[in-house]
This record gives structure tokens, C-alpha cells and sequence, in this order.
């Protein structure tokens, strides 16, 4: 199984980097961390939003509405799916402590980008998770003199208790286990891919020469 991080693909040289990875590795089954903005790709993928994607489509996507612009794409946003006999669910969106309290009907304009507390319950409601996704970081993840990660992150990995939790947004490989998860922050997919063993979980990280094009 594939595993790639922020693809930032709005961008026309990372878009072409993306796809890149797509023809050269043919995944039968893709996770993805969010900030994807790509939506017709060459294989099923799973994924989060982030704070950089189209929030027209995502909006779509969260009520399973049937769109031109997509093709073999999932959205996790506190929902759960089988892929490859795992359990992975995903939180999408990032968080905005203004904004938390907010039902998601309250959120207008580029703050649609955001969890609400809304979503955290419903992701706190999910069982039997193996893989969990997510865009914004709990805490004791990363450091930049201060930890960037976020509460409500590390009370899902209480509730839910999933085996593996990989983490976008950050743009750095990082490790730890929090709560009994092991947490992996992704490099972005312009620099790094990433393979999981669906059976045992194994998760390898891949260098890649496909460099952004000039």
C-alpha cells in the first residue's frame, strides 16, 4: 500500500510529481495526509483534507456527492473505511481554536478548512481502528521550540486507541508513540514515499528522484 504525505498539487511541477508516483509505483490502494488538491488520480485513494484544497469539492465529498472533478477518491472526515482488510479512519481539516466550537454549519468561506468539536465526536465514536489519519499533529510529535500539536488529537488516540497514526501538515519525518500509538509526522510527497505491510504494519520510507520538473 502507498503512502504519501502533502502533495500540495495546485502547484503544476508538485502535481506532475504526484502523478509521477502514481505511474511508476502503480499502487493498487493509496493513503494520503491531506493539502492533496488532486482529485482525479490513477488509483483508489484514501484521504484527509487539509488546509490547502478545494473546498468546493471537499464540501461534496463530505456529503458523497457525485462530482466531475473526482475520480478514485475517498475523504475521511470522521468516518472509517475497509482498505485492504485494515480499519483506517481519518480526521480532516486542521484546527482553529475560534473556530472549534462552531457547529460545521457555522463555518463559511476558507474556514470550512477546519475541524469542529462536531467532528472530533464523531471520530471519537469510531471502533476498532487500526490506522488513523490525520492532518494536524498531537502533541510530543514535533518540536520548533514549541510543540504545534493539538489536544484534541491526542484524545482521539485515547479513545480510539489505533495501532498506527500518520500526520501531515508538518512537512518533516518524525516519530513516536503517544499513548500507545506509534505516530509518524510524513515528509511531503515531493521528497518522500512511504509503504505500509497491511499484515504487520510495516511502515518504509522511500527517497525518490522524481523531482519537481522546471
Amino acid at each position: 500500500m502507498l503512502v504519501l504525505g502533502d502533495a500540495h498539487a495546485s502547484d503544476p511541477d508538485r502535481c506532475e510529481t504526484l502523478l509521477a508516483l502514481y505511474r511508476t509505483l502503480e499502487p493498487d490502494r493509496v493513503l494520503q495526509l491531506g493539502d492533496l488538491e488532486r482529485y482525479d488520480l490513477p488509483a483508489p485513494t484514501w484521504f484527509v483534507a487539509g488546509n490547502n484544497e478545494d473546498l468546493e469539492i471537499i464540501d461534496a465529498l463530505r456529503t458523497d456527492e457525485e462530482l466531475d472533478e473526482t475520480n478514485n477518491v475517498t475523504l475521511l472526515a470522521s468516518t472509517a473505511a475497509t482498505v485492504d482488510g485494515l480499519r483506517v479512519a481519518g480526521l480532516s481539516g486542521n484546527f482553529a481554536p475560534t473556530k472549534y466550537e462552531l457547529s460545521r454549519d457555522e463555518l463559511t468561506g476558507e474556514r470550512r478548512r477546519h475541524f469542529t468539536h462536531e467532528d472530533v465526536e464523531r471520530a471519537a465514536d469510531l471502533e476498532d481502528i487500526d490506522v488513523f489519519l490525520t492532518h494536524e499533529a498531537p502533541n510530543g510529535l514535533l518540536s520548533y521550540g514549541y510543540d504545534p500539536g493539538c489536544e484534541y488529537v491526542d484524545d482521539l488516540l485515547e479513545t480510539i486507541s489505533p495501532e498506527l497514526c500518520l500526520v501531515g501538515h508538518h512537512h518533516r519525518h518524525r516519530e513516536a508513540e503517544i499513548a500507545g500509538t506509534r505516530v509518524v509526522s510524513l515528509a511531503p510527497a515531493w521528497e518522500r514515499y512511504y509503504t505500509l505491510e497491511p499484515e504487520t504494519l510495516a511502515l518504509e520510507s522511500h527517497e525518490h528522484d522524481l523531482a519537481e520538473r522546471d
